[in-house]
């Protein structure tokens, strides 16, 4: 079988979510899946920025245009998006449509990104979402019927154990983009609320509307407590979740929340949303709040910040929930639907 994959978003340092997801599948299905022949694609303004990377034997480089599409026998577009013309039988992996539903974005960036996704939608022979939440959505918003979605969970690195609750710093820390839909206004407002004693980390670049955050977070009468990292590599990242006794996540939409399992995986108690896919993927080893009442967020804050047996409780729910979701589940649970997209063309 030959398999091509847009990889335009696993290049880079800085990588999102939706990049370390690319990462992940590229490295994962050449190394584990093997038999396969792999193209990996690259649109114009990444292509040069890959030319550095050395691509196992069975993989090939390639640019990735919309007018010339790759000869594979699946197409694989990671991020919701594909080539304007149609390559063979094709998939494309959802990861979100929050842009669709609330004002996260200018109408300009909106407008490009619902019309990417429709397109994407109209044209997959299969539609890969990374989470129940985000295949209803999949569904709902863009008319696709259940019987084209398959269910595919992101991953997590699975680690060794972090410090107890007894070792770990009076300090609850959040990691995503300073934005409206990361709720980082209402968390910082709740926080206030919050007895003295401890600090709230906010680890993250600036995003959309985050002007007006910074100005609240200058404004706090807890101020001194709030530390702003900006954005942090990886190997800081995980030292700050193994410091923190709390991780906070009261986001306003996710499609999946790869942070929630990422706190989970080094033993901080994790407080997040009851909305989106946040439920799903916390499962019940995370306090749930309303993220947008305040004191629904405050109160659990409190909870968590007062009684280290509840913290602790908490930390070992998450260690038994985050070791069922791993990297390589995701990579088979993808192949599989190759195989499938495969069978059904030799079957026509």
């Amino acid at each position: 079988m030959r398999v091509a994959l847009d990889a335009t978003y696993s290049v880079g340092d800085r990588l999102s979510g939706v990049g370390v997801y690319s990462r992940q599948l590229l490295d994962g299905l050449a190394t584990h899946h093997a038999e396969a022949n792999y193209l990996w694609c690259y649109r114009p303004h990444r292509f040069v920025r890959s030319l550095p990377l050395i691509p196992p034997r069975h993989v090939r480089r390639r640019l990735l245009l919309d007018s010339w599409p790759p000869a594979c026998d699946v197409f694989h577009g990671l991020n919701q998006r594909l080539p304007v013309r149609r390559a063979a039988r094709t998939v494309s992996t959802f990861h979100d449509l929050f842009v669709m539903t609330a004002d996260y974005s200018t109408p300009e960036f909106r407008a490009r990104f619902a019309a990417q996704a429709r397109e994407a939608a109209e044209r997959s022979d299969l539609i890969i979402a990374v989470s129940q939440f985000t295949a209803q959505q999949v569904e709902d918003l863009l008319g696709v019927p259940a019987a084209r979605i398959r269910v595919v969970p992101h991953g997590v690195p699975q680690r060794e154990p972090g410090p107890p609750q007894s070792e770990r710093a009076k300090t609850i820390l959040s990691v995503g983009a300073l934005q409206r839909r990361k709720n980082t206004m209402r968390l910082v407002e709740a926080f206030e609320r919050t007895p003295p004693g401890w600090k709230l980390v906010l680890a993250g670049s600036t995003g959309f509307d985050s002007e007006r955050i910074l100005r609240r977070i200058a404004e706090s009468s807890r101020s001194r407590d709030i530390v702003q990292t900006g954005y942090v590599s990886d190997s800081t990242r995980a030292r700050l979740y193994e410091e923190a006794s709390i991780f906070a996540f009261p986001s306003l939409d996710e499609g999946f929340g790869i942070p929630v399992l990422e706190a989970m995986a080094a033993g901080a108690a994790v407080l997040t949303s009851h909305s989106g896919a946040l439920r799903e993927v916390a499962g019940g080893a995370a306090m749930l709040v309303d993220p947008l009442d305040v004191t629904s967020i405050s109160d659990g804050l409190a909870a968590l910040m007062s009684v280290r047996a509840l913290r602790e409780q908490f930390s070992a729910a998450g260690y038994e929930r985050v070791a069922r979701f791993t990297w390589q589940s995701a990579v088979d649970q993808t192949w599989n639907v190759y195989r499938e997209l495969a069978a059904s063309a030799g079957g026509r």
